[in-house]
């Protein structure tokens, strides 16, 4: 699936694999954020993503050429409220996508599968 950007020089494609590489990068470096995660179908469990399995835990869908509608399977530190969180991770990542791909976030959506509990 690709999003597109017209420009007057043409017209530019961008794959949704690179936008969530993007947008998840731009969400674990949210505070509150732990990581993304995976949840198996098989066993019910869930996995906390490496860095560089990001997008396991992004997804993205692009409506006509050039909105994008972003899910996030993210899991939160223990002891932050999850609406803070969550309203800094979409507001975070809506600005960082528009600005990297110059297309619309119609929509983010958070689904937070785990908290974990952070040592200092």
């Amino acid at each position: 699936m690709k999003g597109y950007i017209i420009s007057d020089h043409g017209r530019i494609s961008v794959d949704a694999e690179v936008i969530a590489k993007y947008a998840g990068l731009a969400a674990v470096e949210c505070s509150g954020v732990v990581g993304m995660a995976m949840v198996s179908v098989k066993d019910g469990l869930v996995k906390l993503l490496r860095r560089e399995s990001l997008t396991k835990g992004v997804d993205i869908t692009i409506k006509g050429n050039d909105r994008i509608i972003v899910d996030f399977h993210i899991i939160t530190v223990y002891g932050v409220p999850i609406s803070t969180i969550s309203e800094n991770l979409i507001q975070t990542v809506k600005y960082k996508v528009e600005q990297f791909t110059g297309m619309h976030v119609e929509k983010v959506n958070v689904y937070v599968e785990g908290v974990r509990v952070i040592d200092d």
